[in-house]
């Protein structure tokens, strides 16, 4: 059948997941057209991801769905290992009210409720269009444009567009992927775990965290996601399958430590799945203007419940950056910043899960015997801290948009305080370029900036942003608009001065210069 008329559109996303409706919803703030193709007409309703943090939650307010998720989520108290008794070995609590990015800490939530609310989100912006039924086929970069051809699914039809940028979201057997030739570097890992998803109102009377089942002969996970819903996992056994596991009755042997006291009839299966957990890293992340995101660019294990939230950590990186490049603002050549921020980020990420993963299960007899004396004091080391209780992640790589030699800033995020007028900052920074400073900048520097549309905040003495600033040794601070820290110092006017040589245009045109 002949392709249809052809169309153009400056990006085209391949898949509608949460990385990629992100990185939609990102541009179209920015003023930035995309089309999202997908094969699924709607959300696809098996559960995977339970779990985002803090910094993941600050990204969602910044797609103005803070409140929606507010109503679908539920802030968890954190993490507690287990041994194959049930006695705690260790646990790692988290805030529930507010961290230093302004949101619970840990939060459980039901990923099909997530993508609807995020579909709902997007139907807000009429610069971004989402397509489903469509089957990508092929992808073609002719150095001037990327050709995308799709089958409509419902009728055989066959489309083609043309994009300056085209964003591969389309999960861990991606095709475009395979188009740009990227291969991908196995980390070793790989396990079959049974998933299963509960539904009751009965009181399990179980204390309100993630229960982690440090045992070699089978871990097991326990997580409350909502009111009346639970999960667990279970390591598969060889020779077992999610079929021998499909009814309460057969699955009571792996539960009974949280439903003792609950009646059959009082849970309600709704779901048996067995997945496989795999570590995984592609080679490139790049190729021209097309690029990888989310499960396309990496897979991590689930220990440490970053895997959905690597790939919307990945839209908020990018997108930002393309739509700089395409008004100008920013060169074609900080678009090489993406992989080199990103996959080293992610890499740690998927070593931290592995290590933990390896901790919790590993080792048989001895391995129990170390756990037991090693992990209830994991707590007391402050690398692993900030890890496992602050939910801190890695400062990002140096890159033509980040500066790490000097100061301890650079790579980090911004924290998210409420100001003295009851707004949070990043309400007050807006979607563009933002200098932080204790310190009232000269009327030249203060020009230079406005004109690229950075806000300018000065901090007043006591303030958070002021000990913030304090604490990391540095009177001022570049802040990207993914609210990542360029870069920090005590010279205020070199800060200008590097600023204004990065950034060559306003991202948002209502910038203003504020203090408070």
């Amino acid at each position: 059948m002949s392709p249809k008329a052809i169309s153009r559109v400056p990006v085209v996303i391949v898949g509608a997941g949460p990385t990629g409706i992100t990185a939609a919803t990102l541009l179209a703030q920015y003023a930035v057209d995309s089309l999202v193709l997908d094969r699924w007409p709607s959300v696809y309703q098996q559960p995977r991801a339970v779990h985002l943090d803090d910094e993941i939650y600050r990204i969602i307010a910044r797609l103005g769905i803070a409140d929606e998720f507010a109503a679908i989520s539920r802030p968890t108290l954190g993490l507690r290992l287990l041994d194959n008794g049930f006695r705690v070995l260790a646990e790692f609590t988290r805030d529930t009210s507010r961290s230093r990015n302004g949101f619970p800490q840990a939060n459980m939530f039901d990923q099909p409720e997530l993508e609807a609310v995020l579909r709902a989100n997007l139907k807000r912006y009429p610069r971004a269009e989402l397509r489903g039924h469509a089957e990508v086929t092929d992808v073609t970069d002719t150095g001037e444009y990327i050709r995308v051809t799709f089958t409509d699914r419902t009728d055989g039809t066959v489309h083609q567009v043309d994009s300056d940028y085209l964003l591969g979201c389309d999960g861990a057997n991606s095709l475009v992927r395979t188009q740009i030739g990227s291969a991908i570097r196995d980390l070793n890992f790989n396990q079959r775990w049974l998933v299963v998803d509960v539904a009751t109102d009965a009181d399990l009377g179980q204390w309100e965290g993630v229960h982690q089942v440090c045992d070699p002969a089978r871990a097991g996970t326990y997580m409350r996601i909502g009111t009346s819903r639970y999960r667990w996992e279970f390591e598969l056994l060889s020779g077992e399958c999610a079929d021998d596991f499909a009814s309460v009755t057969a699955l009571r042997p792996l539960i009974r430590p949280w439903t003792a006291d609950v009646e059959d009839r009082d849970l309600t299966l709704l779901r048996v799945a067995e997945y496989t957990f795999r570590a995984q890293i592609a080679q490139n992340w790049r190729r021209g203007n097309v690029f990888l995101l989310g499960d396309a660019a990496h897979l991590t294990p689930p220990f440490i419940g970053q895997g959905m939230g690597a790939g919307v950590r990945d839209a908020m990186n990018l997108a930002w950056k393309i739509a700089g490049v395409q008004h100008g603002a920013l060169a074609p050549a900080v678009l090489d910043s993406y992989e080199q921020e990103r996959k080293p980020h992610t890499r740690s990420l998927i070593r931290l899960a592995l290590n933990v993963g390896r901790a919790m299960t590993g080792g048989a007899r001895v391995g129990n015997a170390l756990r037991r004396a090693v992990l209830p004091r994991l707590r007391l080391l402050p690398g692993l801290r900030d890890k496992v209780v602050d939910s801190t992640t890695p400062a990002l790589a140096s890159s033509a948009l980040v500066c790490r030699a000097r100061g301890r800033l650079g790579g980090t995020l911004c924290p998210n305080p409420r100001l003295r007028d009851g707004r949070r900052l990043d309400d007050v920074l807006g979607t563009g370029f933002a200098l932080i400073t204790t310190r009232k900048l000269g009327p030249a520097d203060e020009a230079a900036l406005r004109r690229r549309g950075f806000v300018v905040l000065v901090a007043r003495p006591g303030d958070a942003l002021t000990r913030w600033l304090r604490d990391g040794r540095a009177t001022a601070a570049v802040i990207r608009p993914d609210r990542t820290v360029a870069r920090a110092g005590r010279d205020v006017s070199t800060l200008c001065a590097w600023a204004t040589g990065v950034v060559e245009g306003p991202f948002d045109r209502d910038a203003t210069s504020v203090a408070r």
